[in-house]
This record gives C-alpha cells, structure tokens and sequence, in this order.
C-alpha cells in the first residue's frame, strides 16, 4: 500500500529536503517535505499534514510546534521524531546514513 511521508524541519533547506530525496525513488511512498518556519523554502500547510499518514520530525521541538499548529489536523498521523540535530548540509553522506538506518523499520 502506498504511504505518503512527509518529513519537517524548520527551515526545508538541508535536513527534510535531504531526507525527500533519499527516499523519492521508493516505489510505495510518496515523499514530501516542508519547515515550520514561515520564512521555509516550502512552508507547512494544513492540506500537506492531512495528505501524510506518517510525519518525520527532526526535532523534539519540532513535534511540540507541529502537534500546537496543527492540532486540528493531526487526526490519523503517526508522528515520529528522528532526533537529527541542525548540523548537516543538504544531502551530507552521514545525515543520508543516518536517514536510511532510521526509517526503514517505520516504513514496514
């Protein structure tokens, strides 16, 4: 069954955007991304976090915002968050390491 992800952190420039493109060419999912920050490459929306079955976070702090903004629409989304601290560059080789070790048992 296909799954939409969607993967958050605050400014969709390095973290969430990397981890898009590491699994856009998994043939059952459908990947997006975005930040929480209203200044984010691609911002969250309500229709994005409605459209997800499963949101990655980077961050605790991330959920805490996520969960506060968008309470009314979280009704059938499993959160789960990643504990990937704002220190790699887009697509750094150990942030991708770290997305692909991580993710795959939630995916199942």
């Amino acid at each position: 069954m296909m799954k939409n992800i969607l993967f958050v952190c605050s400014q969709n420039k390095l973290r969430s955007p990397t981890a898009e493109k590491v699994f856009s060419d998994n043939p059952n999912l459908k990947v997006a991304s975005a930040g929480l920050d209203n200044d984010a490459v691609i911002t969250l929306t309500p229709e994005l976090v409605e459209w997800a079955d499963l949101i990655f976070v980077m961050e605790k702090n991330h959920q805490n915002r996520l969960q506060k903004k968008f309470k009314k629409y979280l009704t059938k989304q499993r959160i789960i968050c990643l504990n990937i601290p704002d220190e790699y560059d887009y697509m750094d080789p150990a942030l991708i390491e770290i997305l692909k070790t991580a993710l795959p048992k939630y995916l199942i």
